[in-house]
């Protein structure tokens, strides 16, 4: 299986979820799922699909997508299953934070049409 994500792939969210994830949660099929997902909401919520020209957009541009995207991919890999003992649920509770407080400052941008003009043509 092959990474069917656009915006980032199954490393870097694995890389973000961390250690001690649920290995089923951090496996192609489901972050491939969850970047779908991911995905349509940032499009969404841009009220711009740039899955369709992510591969055109500057590489420096496309950061913010991949940072977004793989933020919120990674959060669902870490809620899938926080039951591992190696970690505590607090230490997950804290990555979900993280990642999650990243996740909305860069939805926070994509919501300004400038952001999007911008991200679009650079």
């Amino acid at each position: 299986m092959a990474d069917t994500g656009i915006f980032a792939t199954t490393l870097e969210v694995a890389r973000k979820a961390g250690i001690n994830v649920n290995a089923t949660a951090v496996g192609e099929a489901y972050v491939n799922d969850y970047m779908t997902q991911v995905e349509s909401r940032i499009n969404g919520i841009a009220r711009f699909n740039f899955s369709d020209n992510y591969s055109t957009l500057n590489a420096d541009t496309r950061g913010l997508l991949k940072e977004v995207s793989s933020n919120l991919a990674a959060i669902y890999v870490i809620i899938y299953d926080m039951s591992n003992t190696a970690t505590t649920r607090i230490e997950f509770e804290d990555r979900i934070n993280v990642l999650r407080d990243a996740a909305l400052v860069g939805l926070a941008l994509l919501r300004d049409k400038k952001v999007v003009d911008f991200v679009n043509g650079a």
